[in-house]
């Protein structure tokens, strides 16, 4: 795990090695063990690293691999290296090192950008090609690891923050209007390519994008399930669906597992977290770190579910942290949390992840965590109402449910200018629905939330807080093997039992009933969503600063409405909403968005 950076002239000049080199220092927090650049021509190339595969200087990155005359640099990890390792050697490449990385560089060679298909992992990674000057950059099928582009005239700028592009200079910072729209209609997902800033895109998830000298390019999307059901499948019942699941986790847990240094579990007392911690146990691991936070009660609003946790963590014999957050820390935390995040993220539980990570970094270089189990497995209440239309009324079922508010709600919140003319934001939504595939109106909500709202949410802030404190972070409900296996299964057996039900038949094989029954859970952060004192007061700074007013972005009639009755006013989907236009102001203004 790392971050990566780099810039491409198109123009006949030289690569400014000095800006891909205040990009690098950027990324420090996401690589604290090792730094490095290249540069050849028109191409430079910068990393930092954190050592988790190969913990000798072999590893280092940027790699350039002499003989095929070709450097990468790469963030994620590739679970199954060791086996592509063995295979590459029986083609007859020869390897200097144990690194995943030198697997990517030799399977690119082998393969070309056919590579990606082989590995299974997170990563992004840019690859140059010596002779030819084409530069190749990727990105793992669900989008776990970031990659931020930043094209002017003559010049692509690439890295895997969007706060690093903006170190190098020279970015339009212009607010987007369309992803304005979707960060206040959809819960601040903003779709790829899109993000707030004109000057900044981000390559999709499951492609790959080839780079020519001249500044042509070519995409290519290489892998997305079909959310169908599967002739091959058509006879299974709901056991065997229970245990072709269970073995799949079992397999995706086990590979996040592949590591040189000592891997932990973020435990909430969830079930989702709750079976990793079982799988791990019931494969003989031994002495698992395992980690859990809780903040004050505010509001009447409990903030922790430590009886749960702790329960796993007694089951199991786990080594077992807590960590409980004053309310007062909340607030002196939000601003650190809001200058790691590569984009406003307006959920609470954003705080929480940085907290906890900061603590468990302490301990710990690698984490499994349970993101990405409700989307996959349709765990949220929402969805049996949008499974109760038929398949064409479901992009209009969808807005109602999901959307925080309406297209003609916006004049109310925004300067006229900013509001694309047309539901920019519904238009997305149709369009992704009438893709072929998805064969009910639920897999066609859950092929959304999977691809584009899991990725641009709950993934990104998982990525983001973590990776704050040098922290890796693995999904193994994002295995892309597991999402197809959930995306052929039939849609009954995963709303049953109020949701996730084939998951949970899965969990009662190995886990408490008091975990597998209880009620779901959420990462409350009262203080956030109560808008406590503190925070308050932030919010208010921000939205009263100097910076804010210049800009104007919101109408001063509704701010004023808001601010006066801090914790009345929800969106359709209940967030807090000043929090959600306060903390796009804080968000600009701590990274310095005129």
């Amino acid at each position: 795990m790392c971050g990566l950076t780099g810039e491409i002239r198109f123009d006949g000049r030289r690569a400014d090695r000095a800006a891909v080199g205040r990009m690098t220092d950027r990324l420090a927090d996401r690589g604290p063990d090792g730094q490095g650049t290249w540069a050849r021509g028109p191409v430079a190339l910068g990393h930092r690293r954190l050592k988790i595969i190969d913990l000798s200087d072999r590893g280092a990155q940027p790699m350039t691999d002499a003989r095929a005359q070709i450097t990468g640099v790469f963030n994620g990890c590739v679970y199954n290296h060791p086996e592509l390792r063995e295979e590459l050697r029986s083609l007859g490449h020869r390897f200097e090192s144990t690194s995943d990385t030198e697997v990517v560089l030799k399977a690119y060679q082998q393969w070309g950008t056919a590579c990606v298909e082989h590995f299974l992992g997170m990563f992004a990674f840019a690859i140059v090609e010596h002779r030819t000057g084409r530069v190749v950059l990727a990105r793992d099928r669900l989008g776990i690891k970031p990659l931020y582009l930043a094209r002017t005239p003559g010049r692509l700028r690439f890295a895997s923050t969007l706060p690093a592009l903006l170190a190098a200079g020279d970015v339009d910072t212009s607010l987007d209007p369309v992803a304005l729209h979707q960060y206040l209609s959809w819960h601040a997902t903003v779709a790829a390519p899109h993000t707030v800033l004109n000057g900044v895109r981000k390559l999709p998830p499951a492609t790959v994008r080839v780079v020519e000298p001249d500044g042509t390019h070519r995409d290519h999307c290489y892998w997305q399930p079909s959310y169908t059901r599967r002739p091959e499948r058509a006879d299974m019942g709901a056991d065997e669906w229970r245990d072709a699941v269970l073995d799949a986790l079992r397999t995706a847990v086990r590979r996040r597992m592949v590591s040189d240094v000592e891997v932990g579990v973020l435990l909430s007392g969830g079930l989702d977290s709750s079976l990793i911690v079982a799988l791990l146990a019931d494969e003989g691991q031994r002495d698992l770190m395992t980690f859990s936070v809780g903040f004050e009660t505010e509001g009447g609003e409990k903030g922790d579910e430590f009886r749960y946790s702790d329960l796993v963590a007694r089951e199991f014999g786990t080594v077992h942290r807590q960590l409980m957050v004053p309310s007062d820390r909340v607030s002196t935390a939000l601003d650190g949390a809001v200058a790691a995040m590569s984009e406003p993220m307006i959920s609470h539980d954003v705080v929480a992840f940085y907290l906890l990570s900061e603590q468990v970094s302490k301990e710990v270089k690698v984490v499994q965590c349970g993101q990405g189990a409700d989307e996959v497995f349709a765990g949220y209440h929402w969805y049996p109402r949008l499974a109760e239309v038929s398949r064409e009324e479901e992009p209009e079922r969808y807005a109602a449910t999901y959307f925080d508010r309406s297209h003609a709600d916006l004049a109310r919140v925004l300067r006229p200018d900013m509001i694309p003319r047309e539901d920019v934001s519904s238009r997305f939504v149709d369009r992704h629905m009438a893709v072929p595939g998805a064969q009910t109106a639920l897999d066609a909500a859950l092929r959304l939330d999977t691809h584009v709202m899991l990725v641009d949410d709950p993934v990104k802030r998982v990525d983001n807080m973590t990776m704050a404190w040098g922290l890796e972070a693995r999904v193994p409900f994002l295995d892309h093997e597991l999402v197809e296996l959930a995306a052929a299964c039939p849609p009954e057996l995963k709303l049953a039992d109020g949701g996730k039900g084939v998951l949970k038949e899965a969990g009662r094989k190995l886990l408490p009933r008091e975990i597998v029954d209880r009620p779901k859970g959420y990462f409350p952060v009262p203080a956030i969503r109560h808008m406590a004192g503190p925070v308050l007061q932030r919010v208010r700074t921000a939205l009263e600063a100097p910076e804010a007013r210049r800009r104007g972005l919101f109408q001063e009639s509704y701010v004023a409405e808001l601010l006066a009755a801090p914790d009345e006013h929800r969106t359709r989907r209940g967030a807090n909403a000043l929090w959600q236009i306060a903390l796009l102001e804080i968000w600009l203004q701590t990274h310095g968005i005129k």
